[in-house]
């Protein structure tokens, strides 16, 4: 076990606060999506049954990033104790996408305020998974919100979960669980089977932090108003399993009642119609001024998570 340090954490915020995705620094999620291209391959090769064979594909690819990251902080920490830490808050920030889904979600934002509707939809179309091409401004507006809220959580609550109980290495295996669900995780001929393995493997490493992020999103809507907390904690609890994914509806039931916005409603996945009931369904469609509120949200929802990390790592 690699302990973490308070100072990891803060750093690593402070580094994605400011830089975000740098596109010329070498991201380890790249080098995840070809391992886990380059294996797939592999097991599907040698195991012939989809469900073994993916799980154990799953499961290697999980282990090996945890061992291998494990290694790399040891060898460094060997080399030079300040080498350890810089690189644990290096791979720790890589870890993190809160700055970068931000920046994605304002450019959604600002292509509304210039009354570009195929601009927003190209936009929008960069970090949802369903289909944009027919969305009306309110259909981007509630992409665009529902995927700062879900993102909240995979994107930084997540990893900032698994690093505070298991260290930098076993923020790091999560990474390539997510990474796992987003390449495989999928419910069609290819990947009904051999996919299955990553997908729930991703839900249960999310329940937790889904469920806690109900209580930050809480703490953050306070600043805006005392009602608006209230809403976002009753939200959060009465309506975040009104969702098909086991996690993502906390999240973004939060976000429904601390913006005050209706969400979720049947959308089009790779061309099939999903039926999903309405969050919030009380309160009215968002206005385009609800992505930057959402925005706000979830960077002040980061800090707050990572100034209560860095006192629990203090303590204990």
């Amino acid at each position: 076990m690699i302990e973490i340090q308070w100072y990891v954490i803060l750093a690593a915020f402070i580094l994605d606060f400011i830089l975000g995705d740098p596109r010329h620094l070498p991201h380890p999620v790249i080098y995840m999506g070809k391992a886990i291209e380059f294996f797939e391959k592999k097991f599907r090769k040698y195991i012939k049954n989809l469900l073994i064979s993916g799980f154990f594909f799953a499961l290697s690819l999980i282990i090996s990033t945890w061992l291998i990251t494990g290694i790399l902080i040891k060898l460094s920490m060997a080399i030079h104790p300040f080498l350890g830490i810089l690189v644990q808050i290096l791979l720790l920030f890589f870890c993190f996408s809160a700055a970068s889904l931000e920046k994605a979600a304002l450019s959604v934002f600002y292509a509304l305020e210039e009354n570009d509707i195929e601009k927003a939809r190209k936009a929008v179309s960069m970090i949802v998974g369903r289909q944009t091409q027919a969305l009306d401004q309110k259909g981007v507006t509630r992409a665009s919100v529902e995927t700062v809220a879900e993102n909240f959580v995979d994107g930084f609550l997540s990893p900032l979960f698994f690093a505070v109980i298991g260290g930098v290495p076993l923020a790091v295996a999560y990474k390539m669980v997510n990474t796992l669900d987003s390449m495989v995780g999928y419910k069609n001929d290819t990947y009904l089977l051999f996919g299955r393995a990553s997908a729930r493997i991703d839900d249960v490493a999310n329940f937790i932090p889904a469920r806690i992020s109900v209580l930050i999103i809480t703490l953050s809507a306070f600043l805006m108003s005392f009602k608006k907390a209230v809403l976002a904690l009753k939200t959060g609890v009465t309506q975040g399993s009104y969702h098909k994914s086991p996690n993502a509806g906390y999240p973004e039931a939060a976000f429904s009642g601390a913006l005050e916005i209706r969400l979720g409603g049947p959308n089009m996945y790779h061309g099939k119609m999903v039926e999903k009931p309405f969050i919030g369904k009380e309160f009215k469609d968002p206005e385009k001024e609800k992505i930057k509120q959402a925005c706000d949200l979830m960077m002040f929802g980061a800090f707050l998570s990572t100034l209560i990390s860095c006192f629990i790592v203090f303590i204990f």
